[in-house]
């Protein structure tokens, strides 16, 4: 039997471009990860590590425009996003170098001996070492800085993992495009090219999850898929670290005070802030509580003007958009559900914008409108009005774990809902935002991109320089002779690492 064809398909029209590859079969898999796992010793080399991750970036900027092209071919995110996303990618490339040269992220700790104490302590030398093989599944709404050369891949080959990744069928052109940049950067730099191998295919990615030399995996993607990946790695006979992101509804809440000082402001701000990238970002706010009343309506006016000026839109492929326009006629035939601004098919390929409102009451109890409180990819939020700050209590502590959260509050004067607001939103999220949209997630030191499930499966974030904490494990040497530890612990620092001696900064 012949493998499966994997084909680009063009999502403004639905039709094939051409054939890329073909879908990996269980013996490709293992050979893609066997390779990889046959040089991981070559990662070891911290300045080697580095100098590859920014011929990485050099070369994908080297080679935007092809890529670009490519890219928006596969998506129709439209050369502008794409290459502000090259853009994002490659500086991610070159941040996680710089957090290798550093070195902080090896959280050297050592201990000496010390027969003083009860009990006594031996000398314990403590960093940390990479797991092995990362698996990473790419994402397809952004098919670079979460894809074959993102975030996880990125932080996975900084911590010194080599890396398979199982490539989004939505975009396998500039999956390849991509996969060749990288391996070819690490042949620039004297690295074997099998740091970073490709594979295609729904079923090599259920072989990937379950293959014994994989160590950890990270994937961006839906609920199912990802709680079906998360679910295999844990019942591996040996289980591994799985860093999912599935899904996100990213509530948003409205103080009484707030609309009163900003509504026109706020409703227009919502508007571009859920229709952005067609509202295919992780981060779009997908539910707003906004108060009754006519500040609330002003609220209303302006992001209806928002979203009615906002064109029609193409999703990332033909399946996402079927499943856009039922989720939101599902929802819309809902008892007291209005769309002041009908979000749904717009032509055979398009979608347009919309959003939904509908009183905070009916979310407040378990029942048919807790579809309203599931996310719902593409163009369209949902509005629920309330009357109280209980009512709004009452509907947060419903919500699922989310990316992000937000509190729009009065900028000038007292608001004296903004605290206890603020207190309710923190548990639901990895990022609590004040006065701001959550859409466009900075990759700095103090980012974190995750949050309680089913946002993310573990508690790390996938941007910012503490990604690379998710592929490192901590290995302590006790009594061990200078001689036989690695250069990190030894006593006279000779990597000149950051690190803290008898508890103190050294």
């Amino acid at each position: 039997m012949s493998a499966a064809p994997v084909w680009s398909v063009d999502p403004r029209t639905g039709n094939p471009r051409e054939q890329v590859a073909v879908e990996a079969t269980a013996e490709e898999v293992d050979r893609a990860v066997r390779a990889a796992h046959a040089v991981r010793d070559a990662l070891a080399d911290r300045a080697a590590r580095a100098a590859f991750l920014r011929a990485a970036a050099e070369l994908l900027e080297e080679s935007g425009a092809h890529i670009v092209e490519a890219a928006d071919a596969e998506t129709a995110l439209g050369p502008a996003r794409l290459t502000g996303e090259l853009a994002r990618t490659a500086a991610q490339l070159r941040s996680f170098a710089e957090v290798v040269d550093e070195g902080a992220y090896l959280d050297v700790h050592i201990d000496h001996q010390d027969g003083s104490r009860t009990p006594p302590w031996p000398d314990l030398r403590r960093y940390k070492i990479p797991l092995g093989v990362v698996a990473v599944y790419a994402a397809s709404n952004f098919p670079l800085a979460f894809s074959v050369p993102g975030g996880d891949t990125a932080s996975a080959l900084a911590a010194g993992c080599p890396v398979v990744v199982k490539a989004h069928p939505d975009h396998p052109a500039t999956s390849e495009l991509c996969a060749s940049v990288l391996r070819r950067a690490a042949a620039r730099t004297g690295l074997p090219e099998d740091v970073v191998t490709l594979v295609h295919g729904f079923d090599a990615g259920v072989e990937l999850i379950r293959h014994p030399l994989v160590s950890a995996a990270g994937f961006t993607g839906s609920v199912r898929g990802g709680r079906a990946l998360f679910d295999a790695a844990a019942a591996r006979p040996a289980p591994i670290p799985f860093h999912g992101e599935l899904g996100s509804l990213n509530p948003v809440v409205v103080t009484g005070a707030a609309a009163a000082e900003r509504a026109g402001e706020i409703g227009a701000g919502l508007g571009g802030s859920m229709t952005l990238g067609a509202g295919q970002f992780c981060t779009k706010p997908g539910f707003v509580l906004v108060p009754e009343g006519a500040t609330g309506d002003q609220l209303l006016k302006a992001l209806t003007e928002t979203v009615s000026s906002t064109g029609s839109g193409v999703l990332l492929d033909h399946r996402m958009r079927d499943a856009f326009v039922a989720g939101v006629r599902e929802r819309a035939a809902l008892p007291d559900v209005v769309a002041p601004v009908t979000p749904g098919a717009a032509g055979e390929h398009t979608v347009s914008a919309g959003f939904l409102t509908v009183p905070a009451a009916r979310l407040a109890a378990t029942g048919p409108h807790d579809a309203l409180l599931e996310e719902c990819f593409g163009p369209v939020t949902v509005i629920a009005r309330y009357t109280s700050v209980d009512e709004i209590a009452a509907v947060l502590a419903r919500l699922p774990g989310n990316l992000t959260a937000t509190l729009q509050t009065a900028t000038e004067g007292d608001d004296p809902d903004a605290a206890r607001l603020l207190a309710a939103l923190t548990p639901l999220a990895g990022r609590i935002l004040v006065n701001g949209w959550p859409t466009g997630v900075a990759v700095a030191p103090a980012q974190h991109h995750g949050g309680p499930y089913p946002a993310t499966t573990s508690t790390s974030t996938s941007v910012g320089a503490t990604a690379i904490e998710r592929w490192l494990r901590p290995v302590t040497y006790q009594s061990t002779p200078e001689a036989l530890l690695p250069p990190e612990l030894r006593e006279d620092n000779p990597l000149g690492l950051p690190r803290r001696v008898d508890g103190r900064r050294a």
